[in-house]
């Protein structure tokens, strides 16, 4: 079995991090509480929490009327892959 490289795990990471802030920003939504900032959303998504922040957004059905997440999550993925095809990742 070969070994997870430093990019696998640093994906892997990322992606749960950004699943976890996704659903305590649901659950701070539902408190009327204070919210963690579309901005940084959308940056844990940049920096490859792509996935994760899919996967909550469908799971928790947050963010999912947004057109900036709407749209802006699957291409941020897209320009991922398409990155990691360039750089033979």
């Amino acid at each position: 079995m070969e070994s997870l490289n430093g990019v696998t795990i640093f994906l892997g990471i990322m992606n749960l991090i950004t699943f976890i802030i996704y659903s305590v920003d649901k659950l701070l939504a539902k408190m009327h509480s204070w919210r963690v900032p579309e901005i940084f959303l959308l940056l844990l998504a940049a920096l490859g929490g792509s996935v994760g922040a899919y996967l909550a957004m469908q799971v928790f059905r947050h963010k999912t009327l947004h057109l900036k997440f709407k749209l802006g999550v699957p291409l941020i993925f897209l320009v991922q892959i398409a990155a990691a095809i360039y750089f033979n990742l």
